[in-house]
């Protein structure tokens, strides 16, 4: 499954999600902007559509991912997103079904499960953070005539269950730009972030008269102040070619930028807050 969002200057947005067998995802992104005047195509429909507009199906599994996929079976389905449901599915593959309610609903306590025991936080309690690995591409671009897009690719997180839809298709939250001010992008844990418009948030801090180092800051300091435990980035451009970055949850955030200013593509690092 593949998930896209694509934007340009002129507010237009082109996104899917739950795109299956469609290695262009991008691709079918713009063709959504292009062609209809939809924002948001989901699903099978969503390669169905992809196929009309010229896109060939292709099998999107690898040995690499099939043996991934064995290996989570064999381990109990070991992470994964349920919660208050039977069997318990931190030792069970299900199928689940929601737990029995001992007492009236207005009178029930609702179970919660820890922001810190969020999937990515038991991923990595099971892997050193080093190893922490993430496929979102996120990437922002203006070009010689002032014009701005960005565009977010990602996998979506290992181990979903099927239907889920994660931050990078939703405007706001897995990018967003504006030509007056500037864009901005994310990644991390998208189940979280998405609750807080991120890249949006980062955009209009800009507009306030943030620097785009600071934007992202906030943007992530937003989000952090109630999950302190949530790992995820924000990179932020402005409208004059400076950029900045901001993250959270992990040792350091890498990022590249290309600009007239450099001879070769820079790779900068950013320590995390």
């Amino acid at each position: 499954m593949q998930i896209e969002i694509y934007f340009r200057s002129n507010m237009k947005v082109g996104s899917v999600a739950n795109l299956r067998m469609i290695r262009n995802a991008i691709g079918v992104a713009h063709a959504v902007m292009k062609y209809t005047e939809h924002t948001l195509l989901v699903g099978s429909l969503a390669t169905d559509f992809a196929v009309s507009m010229g896109f060939p199906k292709t099998n999107l599994s690898t040995a690499h991912s099939v043996r991934m996929y064995e290996d989570w079976r064999g381990s109990n389905c070991q992470p994964n997103f349920w919660q208050n449901v039977v069997p318990d599915p931190k030792t069970s593959c299900g199928p689940y079904s929601p737990e029995l309610e001992v007492a009236p609903r207005s009178f029930r306590s609702e179970k919660i499960i820890p922001s810190g025991d969020s999937h990515l936080q038991r991923l990595k309690k099971r892997n050193a953070q080093s190893d922490y690995q993430h496929d979102t591409i996120g990437m922002l671009a203006i070009d010689s005539t002032g014009n701005i897009a960005g565009g977010t690719s990602t996998n979506g997180a290992n181990h979903k269950i099927p239907g889920r839809v994660g931050d990078s298709p939703l405007a706001g939250s897995g990018a967003y730009v504006d030509k007056e001010v500037g864009g901005a992008a994310a990644t991390g844990d998208g189940d979280i972030m998405m609750r807080f418009l991120p890249s949006f948030h980062a955009v209009e801090l800009l507009r306030n008269g943030k620097t785009p180092s600071e934007a992202a800051r906030d943007a992530i300091l937003r989000i952090s102040r109630y999950y302190p435990t949530f790992s995820g980035a924000v990179i932020v451009l402005n409208m004059t070619g400076h950029f900045g970055a901001a993250c959270h949850g992990l040792l350091s955030f890498p990022y590249t930028v290309m600009s007239p200013e450099f001879n070769e593509t820079q790779i900068f690092s950013i320590d995390c807050v």
